[in-house]
């Protein structure tokens, strides 16, 4: 079978702000002046995110509909989108009409036509592309959908493409005193990433060689992410971080073992930065060095949690560095309690 290689990534982010000015202008009056948020605030490894919903809107959010927010998601999901594709395919050398499948990543924003739909008429794709959405998976949906994608260039022989496009941000909560809702307005943030996969047993760019999931349905509980009247709303557990702990050792040996790899020869780590603590207990179960997981913090500090894209700005930041030269293994989790893991390789 003909292999799926990464031939280019691309991103497209709306503007930057402070964390500090989102707390002074934002979110310190959400939640009353709480010192604990102020905390968590400070804690998160957030030094600056995107928002395509600037500070004067955050400011009411709270009250939209969740019909409001996602008139505003069409409006500009697909814009997005739009931008991180065209450069991913660029840094592929790939016209759009060469594409055999567009798949769409997303869990904060829907409707049909949607995203996919909009991208197909304004890249343009070819009439008979395939399309896929990959809906409200939440923070891990990257790979899985990288997996999809990668089969079908290995079946089909033909390039495709991913776009992971998330606007966290239009799901702005009223104001709790909850612990957990302090957390995930703390952390998260908007972006759109996309990976355009070429067929080829050789030449440049990693191989996607294999994908891996682990669910522990019995901590389900432990992240949600509810569809309300007020937008979607995440629930988070504290005890996410020894959850994934626990299981991420398992699955990593588990997905090496099956190629005949062990972990030493993983030359970088692609880890989903679902916040401080839960890459402190990615590190602690995979046993690895402390600097193993740089890519992923800085990414964390200069963009935040965007939810799916997420991992593929960590790719990005490490194919950036240059070659890895060796494995490169990506991480992320999400509701289930689930967690996916990819091998690439030369």
């Amino acid at each position: 079978m003909v292999s799926a290689r990464v031939a280019g990534l691309g991103a497209a982010l709306p503007p930057q702000f402070e964390q500090r000015r989102l707390w002074d202008e934002v979110f310190d009056g959400h939640f009353g002046g709480s010192r604990v948020a102020a905390r968590m605030f400070d804690t998160a490894g957030v030094a600056r995110r995107h928002s395509s919903t600037p500070p004067y809107e955050l400011a009411v959010a709270a009250g939209w509909s969740t019909e409001e927010r996602m008139r505003r998601y069409a409006e500009r999901a697909p814009v997005l989108g739009l931008r991180a594709v065209r450069r991913a395919l660029a840094a592929a050398g790939t016209d759009p009409d060469e594409i055999g499948l567009l798949a769409v990543a997303t869990c904060t924003g829907y409707g049909t036509p949607g995203t996919d739909i909009e991208l197909a008429g304004s890249l343009p794709l070819r009439a008979d592309a395939r399309r896929l959405l990959v809906g409200h998976m939440g923070c891990h949906a990257a790979i899985p959908a990288l997996g999809a994608v990668a089969d079908y260039v290995a079946a089909h022989g033909r390039p495709a493409a991913l776009v992971c496009v998330e606007l966290t941000s239009l799901h702005v909560q009223p104001g709790t005193r909850d612990i957990d809702q302090a957390v995930v307005h703390a952390l998260f943030s908007d972006a759109a990433a996309a990976i355009v996969l070429r067929p080829g047993d050789e030449g440049p760019g990693l191989r996607v060689v294999d994908v891996a999931a682990r669910t522990d349905t019995a901590r389900r509980g432990h992240m949600t992410w509810r569809v309300t009247d007020l937008g979607f709303r995440m629930g988070l557990s504290p005890e996410v971080p020894e959850a994934l702990g626990e299981h991420v050792g398992p699955l990593v040996k588990d997905l090496l073992a099956r190629h005949g790899l062990d972990r030493s020869e993983v030359a970088a780590w692609a880890v989903h930065p679902g916040g401080p603590r839960v890459l402190d207990a990615v590190a602690a179960g995979l046993d690895l060095a402390p600097a193993a997981l740089d890519p992923s913090r800085r990414v964390l500090a200069e963009h935040g949690n965007c939810s799916s894209a997420t991992v593929l700005l960590v790719l990005d930041e490490i194919l950036r560095a240059g070659p890895p030269g060796g494995p490169v293994v990506m991480l992320a989790f999400g509701p289930g309690l689930t967690l996916y893991a990819a091998l690439l390789d030369a």
